[in-house]
């Protein structure tokens, strides 16, 4: 089993170093009454706080595939996933702005079989070309029942680190926090083909909670 280490932290750690960073360099220039950058330094550190907050989320029990990502459903699609798949599958596609919370959770229950980290480019996110060229990692799960999910990090334009908590053999349980991507980025998430998806263009989704689809047995 992973080990849920950002399950009791109401901020992710990485957003508190930058916080405290910012607030010492905040409180340097004000005190040299260079209140400008001072004010500017102190908006930054309180979007910090907010960007990396972590909210509780419950996963729903069952044979849901919930979202792993807040944001914005952009593209919902068949598609033929040649890179470990090898199949037709369906391809959901959600854009997290830098005001959405970017912890990632795990979308179904499964073992870890595969992570590949690729660097890459810093298309916007929100772009159909920052999946095959920006910078991502690739995470396969095999789900009890056999099925493989895939589900990508992909860093957006202003993103510049992927942050990934599992490692391959790890048994992740739908909703844990399997990572983050810092600033704006997206997840795509490809579906075994048969998948009842219960999600449309332009929904907003919750990591952990909410609903893309229902895995069905082959």
């Amino acid at each position: 089993m992973v080990k849920k280490k950002r399950e009791n932290q109401i901020i992710a750690v990485e957003g508190i170093k930058i916080a405290i960073i910012t607030l010492f360099f905040a409180l340097f220039f004000f005190l040299y009454k260079i209140y400008t950058v001072s004010a500017i330094l102190l908006i930054f550190f309180i979007f910090n706080l907010f960007f990396f907050r972590n909210p509780k989320r419950i996963a729903p029990e069952g044979n849901q595939i919930v979202s792993p990502a807040d944001g914005e459903v952009i593209l919902i699609k068949d598609v033929y996933e040649e890179k470990f798949l090898k199949k037709e599958v369906t391809k959901i596609s959600i854009f997290m702005s830098i005001f959405n919370v970017h912890l990632n959770r795990a979308p179904y229950d499964g073992e870890v079989i595969k992570i590949q980290y690729e660097k890459g480019r810093f298309f916007s996110a929100d772009l159909d070309k920052a999946t095959d060229e920006n910078e991502k990692n690739y995470i396969l799960i095999n789900t009890p029942e056999g099925r493989e999910i895939l589900f990508v990090q992909v860093a957006g334009l202003i993103a510049r680190r992927i942050i990934c908590d599992i490692k391959k053999g790890d048994y992740i349980k739908k909703g844990d926090i399997v990572g983050l991507i810092c600033y704006g980025s997206r997840l795509d998430v490809f579906l075994p083909k048969n998948s009842e998806i219960r999600v449309k263009l332009k929904d907003r989704v919750k990591a952990g909670e909410s609903i893309l689809g229902i895995l069905k047995n082959e």
